[in-house]
């Protein structure tokens, strides 16, 4: 935990010794680096130590450390700082004054999600249509090349791929990012218009996400040549030249 409320600390270590939680305190930035070899299971972090500076710091930890629980935990903010936060890969966002029950809730929650994300080792890769999951990777591929995902849109993919019906733009977020999603909030159509695009480039004969217009989205592989879901469509004559061209069209996200 990084964070500088004396009282807010001293109480919430109690807790932490009822629970029986290995726990560290400090009041300054741990890099990376220290955090890998330190082996947490979560950080909580209060963005207020580090000032301007914790917006790269943020982006550090979640890009280096995806196994890692983040939770900022902080005062009050506005709704940019706690989107942007979001959209960083912190896991939740909770504003003090808190009860340390609500936090420590709050860090369970996101502890369980990615222990979920970690039992997907033992998980097959899903094929469907040219795209290859990796669920162990947390990644995606066509044929040996990545389709260069983040860790948000990999989740995204996955919950979409393992529902059989669509998913509302809320319940997408309750069960990504741990919460109810605030009114107006568009951090689900964001994501996932980031994610069609990155398959369309890297898959660009097929269809994978469909949206339902003021419903949400479903996933669904389907052969633009077919227009049938799971079919490949029909093989092309073979180019004329040695040199093959893959052209993105820039179509808009149906």
């Amino acid at each position: 935990m990084i964070d500088r409320d004396a009282g807010f600390i001293q109480v919430l270590r109690r807790r932490l010794l009822d629970r029986g939680w290995d726990h560290t305190i400090t009041a300054g930035a741990v890099s990376p680096e220290a955090l890998i070899r330190m082996r947490l299971n979560a950080l909580v972090i209060d963005i207020t130590v580090l000032g301007p500076d914790c917006w790269p710091y943020l982006e550090s930890v979640c890009t280096r450390l995806p196994g890692l629980a983040v939770i900022v935990c902080t005062g009050p903010s506005s709704v940019a700082q706690r989107v942007r936060g979001l959209r960083l890969g912190v896991d939740a966002w909770v504003t003090k004054p808190c009860h340390p029950e609500e936090l420590l809730s709050v860090v369970e929650a996101a502890l369980r999600r990615h222990r979920r994300a970690e039992l997907a080792v033992l998980e097959p890769p899903t094929v469907a249509g040219e795209v290859m999951i990796r669920h162990e990777l947390h990644q995606a591929f066509v044929g040996e090349v990545s389709v260069g995902l983040t860790a948000r849109e990999f989740e995204i993919l996955q919950l979409l791929v393992q529902s059989d019906r669509v998913l509302r733009r809320e319940e997408i977020y309750q069960r990504i990012w741990g919460y109810t999603m605030a009114h107006g909030d568009r951090s689900v159509d964001v994501f996932v218009r980031k994610l069609r695009q990155k398959l369309r480039l890297a898959s660009p004969g097929w269809d994978y996400i469909h949206t339902h217009f003021g419903v949400g989205y479903r996933f669904e592989p389907v052969g633009e040549e077919s227009g049938l879901p799971g079919e490949s469509p029909e093989p092309l004559a073979a180019p004329q030249t040695t040199r093959s061209q893959v052209v993105y069209t820039g179509l808009p996200d149906s």
